[in-house]
């Protein structure tokens, strides 16, 4: 066997959770699936060749227990952890757990993601790298004077940034001075809630940019290579809604830099493993650093599709001391083109509001050019404990257009009942003449949704509404029946007329 890892413990959940499995059932290495009570019916349960309980479903109880996974791991006698995304995956204290206990860690050294992991601290280094970085502080701001000071030096508008955050936490747009005071103190507050560390910087707000990002690896003997970029514009309140690669904007010339870039952001903390180095590209050509995510990435089956290389199966072999191929040292150009969209249990008529619940019926697509990354299954219990995402959609084509047609006729395929699903967005989007001619910036998704240009179609309100009565009569006499014992598991079978009726009761509140 190539690889010298032979147990990997997976401690994390859903569609990573199975797409490391599968990666480590190809080479071999017997794979350990960890869960939470609420989890034990899970498909990356099923798939692993072991599963142990950790805890209750709250995360805090159970996926975010760094200790008692390494006993675990220790215990059993794994070789190594892989993190997945999310939950203790760029935690620096589990990496360093990991590493005490002579467990490999299948990431970056602890003292890369604790480098990484605070904004201020990656600027100062990205500077001293030669990396650009958007204009603004290296420091954090003590006060809203400072702040204030800060402000009329770089010039409005400017954002307010949280040391140690994520997903838009700690954020605070700000065009004029009378807005600084008050977005300072919402800052601080929301950063110190969500990271228990309250500092903030500030810098430069670029208008309209495009979220471009650089996919690298790095083994342990010091070679560092990129991948190439993915366009990750798409974002819904900050969180990335469609990723593709390549971006329809970045030549050859331009990905070549970009891609210098991360490497000299990655060698400034001797990287090693999968990361992605995250970039502002602003409509001029500029682009600065954002930050560096120090694990795997949900959209990186887009790279894996156009450049033909298993990203996870990267990752075991770089724990496993296998030097990098060197036909990676020169580069890679993209083949094709490849677009991801997260399939999320959330309804886009209500806000996006989670929409927990099973699962009833589960039809993906299929066909050449098409690939699901999903953590479900039919009779699945989507529940509010963790991040609604159910599975990932992506299609590769010969180009971006072809691409387009692709998700087209994949999302026509699909099928979720039982809890209602963006969908529809998506399908929307595809609608879109910005989004199909590739313009677009990391606040378009955002301001097509409140102005109203993008309108998922719904259900018609006043066919719902003539309903209503019905269903209700329905269900007052399913009710009735039940207390008499002549509903189901009661006494006499439930009629063809009834069980229509639940079938139509529930349908009412999901997608197709």
């Amino acid at each position: 066997m190539k690889n010298g890892l032979k147990k990997v413990l997976v401690a994390n959940r859903g569609e990573i959770a199975v797409r490391v499995i599968r990666a480590l059932r190809e080479r071999g290495i017997v794979s350990v699936a960890v869960y939470s009570e609420a989890d034990r019916d899970g498909l990356a349960v099923q798939m692993a060749d072991e599963a142990h309980c950790i805890g209750p479903a709250p995360s805090i109880e159970s996926y975010l227990q760094a200790g008692r996974i390494v006993d675990l791991a220790a215990s059993i006698g794994a070789d190594a952890i892989h993190p997945g995304y999310g939950f203790l995956s760029e935690n620096a204290g589990f990496a360093r757990l990991c590493e005490e206990r002579d467990i490999a860690f299948i990431g970056p050294p602890s003292a890369a993601i604790a480098a990484m992991g605070s904004k201020i601290q990656s600027r100062r280094l990205m500077t001293a790298a030669g990396v650009p970085i958007v204009p603004g502080g290296t420091d954090p701001l003590a006060s809203a004077e400072a702040a204030r000071e800060a402000a009329a030096e770089i010039g409005y508008p400017v954002m307010l940034k949280a040391s140690a955050g994520g997903g838009g936490k700690g954020m605070r747009l700000v065009r004029e001075e009378s807005e600084l005071e008050a977005a300072f103190r919402g800052a601080t507050s929301e950063a110190g809630a969500s990271f228990d560390d309250a500092s903030v910087y500030i810098e430069r707000f670029v208008e309209r940019p495009r979220h471009v990002e650089i996919q690298i690896l790095g083994d342990r003997h010091g070679r560092i290579v990129s991948l190439g970029e993915r366009e990750c514009s798409l974002q819904r309140r900050h969180q990335k809604v469609v990723e593709e690669a390549p971006s329809p904007v970045v030549d050859a010339d331009l990905r070549r830099r970009m891609g210098e870039a991360a490497i000299r952001a990655a060698a400034a903390v001797n990287y090693v493993g999968a990361g992605t180095v995250e970039f502002l590209l602003d409509p001029g050509g500029e682009f600065y650093f954002l930050e560096m995510n120090t694990r795997i990435q949900v959209e990186h089956p887009v790279t894996e599709l156009v450049t033909g290389i298993d990203i996870v199966a990267a990752q075991l072999d770089i724990a496993a001391g296998e030097p990098l191929p060197e036909a990676l040292a020169n580069g890679l150009e993209p083949r094709g083109h490849a677009v991801e969209v997260r399939l999320y249990a959330e309804d886009p008529f209500r806000n996006f509001a989670p929409s927990p619940g099973r699962i009833e019926l589960l039809q993906l697509p299929e066909g050449p050019g098409v690939r699901n990354d999903c953590g479900v299954y039919e009779g699945s219990e989507v529940t509010i404990h963790y991040d609604p995402m159910l599975a990932k959609l992506i299609v590769w084509g010969r180009d971006r257009r072809d691409a387009l047609a692709r998700l087209r006729r994949a999302l026509a395929e699909t099928r979720v009942e039982g809890i209602r699903t963006n969908l529809p967005l998506f399908e929307q989007l595809l609608e879109d003449e910005d989004f199909t001619t590739g313009n677009m910036d990391i606040s378009m998704l955002d301001r097509k949704l409140e102005n109203g240009e993008l309108r998922p179609v719904g259900p018609d309100d006043d066919a719902l509404e003539t309903d209503l009565p019905v269903l209700a009569a329905v269900l007052a006499h399913l009710k009735r029946a039940e207390a008499n014992g002549t509903a189901a598991g009661g006494g006499a079978p439930q009629s063809n007329w009834q069980l229509a009726a639940r079938r139509d009761a529930r349908r009412g509140t999901t997608w197709n």
